[in-house]
């Protein structure tokens, strides 16, 4: 995994970074775990945009992904290592011993030909799935249960990783990506390693067509529109538009919106750095 410069021979590729591909093995996905993908282009059911700056993009196809690995004790071999238009991470096909094939979120350093098991018996090696009761303290982790069985839901991005601090009863203390310290069950499931393509963040798109083949569509600045359409809007001249807020005049520099109520509030332990 690495980051490619491109050479200055046009305007759109005289600034670009891109990611390498080195680690893909494949250029085509397994048929048996695709899904057709329908955009919406931000509408609505009643075809109202109800989201703003989406639209267009290249087709894509959907690979269904495997975030509960439930298959316990049944050692898999991987296969591929591929790329995957509908998230930052890269993705690897497993090969069960029972005929069975599935998707994963491959882990940084995880190799074709390389052995993974889940569930109690594994060990805590790159790639396998454990409980947090049986994972080493300080272990690094991703793909994260919340809820036992139903699937990871923490760490799941490119480069992301939680770090296994300490275990205290029934619950485990994990800092997450976001800085942010919280319990959880230790009956959860966890993946050793950290995500892959951890570059994807040093990736630099060059030109503004490329971000129109991601279905993104220009932002229009908020100071730059009219009082009607935006409570920043208006003014003479660069006016700076006054305190920054959301188009229906939620403020978005320091206001809390999280819940007071939110079921996961009694869990965190120290929230994320500011």
């Amino acid at each position: 995994m690495g980051l490619r410069k491109f050479k200055p021979v046009t305007p759109g590729t005289r600034f670009r970074v891109g990611a390498s591909f080195s680690e893909i093995t494949a250029t085509k996905p397994e048929k048996s775990l695709v899904v057709s993908s329908k955009k919406s282009g931000g509408r609505n059911n009643t075809g109202k945009m109800t989201m703003r700056y989406m639209g267009g993009g290249h087709k894509k196809s959907y690979r269904l992904i495997d975030f509960k690995r439930d298959k316990f004790d049944i050692p898999a071999t991987v296969a591929t290592v591929e790329y995957d238009p509908n998230r930052t991470a890269r993705i690897a096909l497993l090969h069960y011993v029972d005929g069975e094939k599935r998707y994963i979120i491959a882990p940084e350093g995880l190799q074709v030909g390389q052995k993974v098991v889940s569930g109690d018996t594994a060990t805590p090696e790159v790639g396998n799935t454990l409980k947090l009761s049986n994972i080493p303290l300080g272990s690094i982790v991703h793909n994260v249960e919340i809820n036992p069985g139903r699937g990871a839901q923490l760490a799941r991005s490119a480069g992301a990783y939680a770090q296994l601090a300490a275990r205290d009863g029934k619950y485990a203390t994990l800092k997450m990506p976001s800085g942010e310290v919280r319990s959880i069950l230790v009956t959860c499931l966890a993946t050793i390693g950290a995500v892959s393509n951890s570059d994807h963040a040093n990736e630099v798109l060059g030109k503004a067509g490329r971000k129109r083949w991601l279905g993104r569509r220009p932002r229009t600045r908020p100071v730059a529109m009219n009082p009607v359409d935006h409570p920043m809007g208006g003014g003479e001249g660069r006016s700076s538009g006054g305190q920054p807020r959301s188009r229906n005049g939620v403020y978005s520099k320091g206001y809390k919106t999280r819940s007071l109520k939110k079921y996961s509030n009694r869990f965190i332990i120290e929230k994320r750095k500011k």
